[in-house]
């Protein structure tokens, strides 16, 4: 008797604890559990990291599932910032949401919608002045600051094979240095042409293997300075000698993108401010995060006349640093805009699209190039955009990408590739002398040389600019 009485009770209890539950509680179930039941359910397989559903949960799980699994995964991953993305027949594969990136299929209709929106040169002209007002919007760069005196700061000369180097610093807004490398012709009195070269997000390894110290980047502008070119070498907001004035995390901002842009402004008066440097042939290259600087540049700067970003262009992915998507700059106008568009304004001036294999610039040659092909037709100027698509190669700014590099450069910008050619008629590097580090800082290793009037922090920049505008 006492065991029924006893059974009834916990019965009872039982009974109550459920009565008792939310349907929240009720329909709430770990996500790894969800999608388990989502592949027997629709017979699809899920692949994920274990690290990317630990400890998720799904709200109301059973009641967003639908007939067509698609519809499923997009209401149980979406609310969660998980998306999928299909990779066979009844496979998919689960990440985590980037703002930054689109699937490749979408990249492609946004440029054919695009296109289809300035049938004829003068809509296209239209569309580039639209979108060179709003990208300065969006930066924060309109009005553009006030331009100030740039009071360009040298260290000594050193001198190579071929070519000079001297560090230099710019004052690009009032107490705010920019750091770079200026690479000279050792021979002849110019007017040369000049060449920029930021850099991109490089940071592997020791100091040598970091921005714009890298053997990469100090090999290209060599080279160019050997070709008859003027080079000016400078580093990213946040990057190297910058990080005397500002933090390395600022460099996660749309401070930077704001920065980093003005900056190039600046280095391109800097370099037409020289008497040895003829105005008229200014190009500019560099990969990844600094192919993203070249391209912008030359889309809201005219005064650059080549342009060479490498393996960055892309129609589905707008770059995974706040300093290139950190503003709305994407966001432009009621079609929005993506950076193979942002690059085909530098038509009809030259532009080479370097690319690879093993990023988001391995469809190239199937979207993104025959899309700026037909920008250039507009101007029957096809023969001045061109692609050099490397596709069993990565992401970097190796020889082979400088090769393509040299050569265009040399037939747009008049500069002599004989003049970096060995016996066998090819292209020698070993003429470069790479040079440590600590070599290329312009305020010394503890930036003892840094002015005082130096302004320090990101508050202070941005009291700044605003002072300017």
């Amino acid at each position: 008797m006492k065991k029924k009485i006893i059974l009834g009770i916990i019965l009872a209890i039982n009974v109550l604890t459920l009565s008792g539950q939310s349907p929240f509680e009720v329909y709430r179930k770990p996500l790894k559990d969800v999608l388990s039941d989502i592949e027997k359910k629709y017979d699809i397989r899920l692949t994920y990291s274990e690290s990317l559903v630990k400890d998720l949960v799904v709200s109301y799980a059973t009641w967003r599932y639908r007939m067509d699994a698609e519809e499923t995964l997009t209401n149980i991953l979406y609310p969660l910032d998980l998306i999928f993305q299909k990779t066979g027949e009844k496979t998919y594969r689960i990440s985590r949401f980037a703002y930054n990136e689109r699937p490749v299929e979408e990249g492609k209709k946004h440029l054919e919608l695009l296109l289809s929106s300035y049938p004829n040169l003068e809509a296209w002209e239209a569309r580039k002045k639209q979108l060179r007002s709003c990208i300065l919007e969006q930066a924060g760069l309109s009005p553009f600051p006030k331009k100030t005196p740039l009071n360009p700061f040298c260290t000594e000369k050193r001198k190579f094979d071929g070519y000079t180097v001297e560090n230099v610093a710019i004052e690009t807004i009032p107490g705010f240095y920019l750091c770079g490398s200026l690479y000279r012709p050792l021979k002849g009195k110019g007017p040369f042409p000049a060449v920029l070269c930021p850099h991109g997000h490089f940071n592997t390894g020791d100091m040598d293997s970091y921005g714009r110290y890298r053997p990469d980047q100090q090999y290209r502008c060599a080279m160019l300075a050997r070709m008859g070119a003027v080079v000016f070498s400078y580093e990213m907001f946040g990057y190297g000698e910058s990080q005397l004035m500002v933090r390395k995390e600022d460099h996660q901002t749309g401070l930077a993108l704001t920065m980093q842009t003005l900056n190039s402004v600046r280095v391109v008066d800097f370099l037409t401010s020289l008497p040895y440097v003829d105005s008229r042939r200014i190009g500019v290259t560099a990969c990844s995060g600094g192919g993203t600087q070249s391209f912008l540049l030359t889309a809201i700067d005219d005064r650059i006349t080549v342009c060479v970003p490498v393996v960055m262009v892309s129609s589905y992915f707008y770059g995974g640093c706040a300093c290139e998507s950190g503003l709305p700059i994407h966001s432009c106008t009621d079609l929005g805009t993506n950076n193979a568009e942002i690059a085909a304004m530098a038509s009809p001036r030259p532009l080479l699209v370097i690319s690879d294999g093993a990023d988001w610039t391995a469809h190239n040659p199937e979207i993104e190039y025959p899309y700026l092909k037909k920008v250039y037709q507009l101007y029957d100027k096809p023969e001045n955009v061109e692609n050099v698509h490397l596709a069993n190669e990565g992401h970097d700014y190796g020889i082979s990408k400088r090769l393509a590099m040299y050569d265009f450069m040399a037939r747009h910008l008049g500069l002599s590739i004989k003049a970096v050619k060995d016996k066998a008629g090819k292209i020698d590097e070993s003429r470069v002398t790479i040079e440590h580090w600590d070599a290329l800082l312009v305020f010394g290793k503890d930036g003892k040389n840094l002015p005082a009037d130096a302004v320090k922090g990101a508050d202070r920049i941005k009291e700044v600019l605003r002072s300017l505008q």
